[in-house]
Parts: C-alpha cells; sequence; structure tokens
C-alpha cells in the first residue's frame, strides 16, 4: 500500500500537474485542497477523479479558524505527507508539525525566501537561480533541503521568462522528491536529509 498525499495549492497547479502525471509516484493523492476557489488546481484535481476542496480565509471569521478548517480539511485524508504545491499562504507551527510537509520554492535556498523570490532574483543580478524543494519548518522557506537543481539566468531575462524555465525543472524535481519519500528513501538528519539507496 503506498503512501497517502494531500496536496495544497493557491494557483493554476502546473506543480499538481506534473504529480498527478507521474507514473511511479509510490503513493496515491487523496485530496487537493486550495486556499482559493477559482484555483486552477481544484479542476486539475477533479479532472482526474481526485476529491478537491477550497478552504479560502475570506470565509473565515480569523486566520487561526482558517487555518483550524484547513487542519481539518488535510486530516479527514489521513496523509502521511502533505505537499505545498505553489501554496502561498504561511502556516503556523502548530500545523507544520501535524504531517510531514514538503515545498517547492522558486530560488536555490537559502537564497531569496518569500513570494517574490524569482523578482528579487533577477534585481540582485544574480548568474543562476533554480529551485529548491525542502521540508517545511516553522520558518519560511527555511527547512532541511531535499534537492535543488539550478538554472541560468540570461540577461534578457523577465521574471515571468525565468519563472517559466524554473518551473519545468520544478515539474520533475518535486515528483522525483515526493517519489523519494513515498519509497522511505529519505532520511532527516537535523538540516540534513540524505537519500538512501
Amino acid at each position: 500500500m503506498g503512501k497517502q498525499l494531500v496536496v495544497l495549492v493557491s494557483g493554476s497547479g502546473s506543480n499538481l500537474q506534473a504529480l498527478l502525471d507521474h507514473d511511479e509516484l509510490g503513493g496515491a493523492i487523496g485530496r487537493v485542497v486550495a486556499d482559493r476557489p477559482d484555483a486552477g488546481g481544484l479542476d486539475r484535481a477533479r479532472s482526474r477523479g481526485v476529491e478537491a476542496v477550497s478552504v479560502a480565509p475570506g470565509d473565515h471569521p480569523d486566520r487561526p479558524a482558517w487555518e483550524a478548517t484547513l487542519g481539518e480539511a488535510v486530516a479527514e485524508a489521513a496523509p502521511d505527507l502533505v505537499v505545498l504545491a505553489g501554496f502561498m499562504r504561511i502556516l503556523s507551527p502548530a500545523f507544520v508539525h501535524r504531517w510531514p510537509l514538503m515545498n517547492v520554492h522558486p530560488s536555490l535556498l537559502p537564497a531569496f525566501p518569500g513570494a517574490r523570490a524569482v523578482t528579487d532574483a533577477l534585481r540582485w543580478g544574480v548568474k543562476v537561480s533554480g529551485c529548491t524543494v525542502h521540508f517545511v519548518d516553522e520558518e519560511v522557506d527555511h527547512g532541511p533541503i531535499v534537492a535543488q537543481e539550478a538554472v541560468p539566468v540570461h540577461d534578457e531575462d523577465t521574471p515571468e521568462t525565468l519563472h517559466a524555465r524554473i518551473q519545468a525543472v520544478e515539474h520533475r524535481l518535486l515528483p522525483h522528491c515526493v517519489a523519494l519519500y513515498c519509497r522511505d528513501r529519505l532520511s532527516i538528519d537535523g538540516r540534513h536529509v540524505r537519500i538512501l539507496p
């Protein structure tokens, strides 16, 4: 029996699509949860017969109430791993400690954490950017790194062109890392994640 996965999305869900399309994930996506009812990722999930629900902050009186409902929506699917695939909200330490969480981020962490990573990298004038798959801890874009891959930055790049090239790598790297987790091939020792044979 493979691992149970829940995927959290905020936008179009291209990284979710990469997970759905991966033939050897070693786990089943039991539910997709979005923080916006119009998130394209919900349609991608439903088109594959995966249960998809939205838990919008605006439907709740405050952030703790929203996160409690989000937690219930995740818990109902009993996940072994929660994957943040373009989920653009910060989660509390209490939420982060309920399940293992894996995130994909469009920079080579620890450089350029946060929501404007691609724009920040271009403003800094870096020659190389990339993406990072990491476990989530209490700090933003901070947890132990599973894998990284570099993407060259071109002189004529805009945030859109660079992000598109980074996303192409994300769509390969995130499913690879999730599959390693589902096959019990990741060992975490402090900040170090080792890939087991």
